[in-house]
């Protein structure tokens, strides 16, 4: 097996990260999307995300198998603490514990910025992804009823949550993502998290 490397994400990877969604949007419910977005938004989603939240990829032997990235729960200024994740694995690497990993490094990632709380929000039934959230820590916190219409019907969404650390009584403001992709805390998590486990 070729070592895996858990790295930021690059407008270079829309391509491949195209690809593994595209499914999702044309027959999937993982995501509400659904018209292709095509690869070149696809790299400007990249890019603008990664100003301010984490966009990870798992690579091996040169190609993308799986992405999670972090974004922006609600737009008011007293939810900066909270994010929303996202993660999508190649359909030819389910079942490796590849989702586990690189959503452990995401959240980790997270912490570093000072996010305390992730929000996954899950298309139900949604086994596979209840089941990965659970194993993860994260909580149920409520259902959507009939909230998205997609493929001729509609679907209830349930929201996952889970404390990354303690809320501080003053918490300091996060620390964009764009600013701490130099830092040498977060090159030795990523190495840490790209070594077999």
């Amino acid at each position: 097996m070729p070592t895996p490397t858990i790295r930021i994400a690059a407008a270079a990877d829309a391509e491949a990260i195209h690809a593994i969604y595209a499914p999702s949007v044309s027959a999937g419910t993982a995501t509400f999307e659904t018209v292709l977005p095509g690869v070149g938004i696809m790299r400007e989603r990249i890019r603008a995300r990664l100003q301010h939240y984490p966009w990870l990829v798992w690579e091996e032997a040169g190609k993308v198998l799986a992405y999670a990235y972090a974004g922006r729960f609600r737009e008011r200024a007293a939810y900066d603490w909270i994010a929303e994740t996202s993660i999508y694995v190649d359909a030819d690497a389910h079942r490796r514990g590849i989702a586990r990993r690189l959503y452990a490094c995401l959240l980790e990632v997270m912490c570093l910025q000072g996010i305390n709380q992730a929000v996954g929000v899950i298309t139900l039934p949604g086994t596979v992804s209840v089941a990965l959230h659970e194993s993860m820590g994260f909580s149920p916190a409520g259902v959507w009823r009939s909230a998205g219409y997609k493929l001729q019907r509609w679907w209830d969404v349930g929201v996952w949550q889970k404390a990354l650390q303690p809320v501080a009584d003053s918490p300091q403001p996060l620390i964009p993502f764009a600013e701490m992709i130099d830092s040498p805390s977060l090159h030795r998590l990523l190495g840490d998290q790209s070594q077999p486990g």
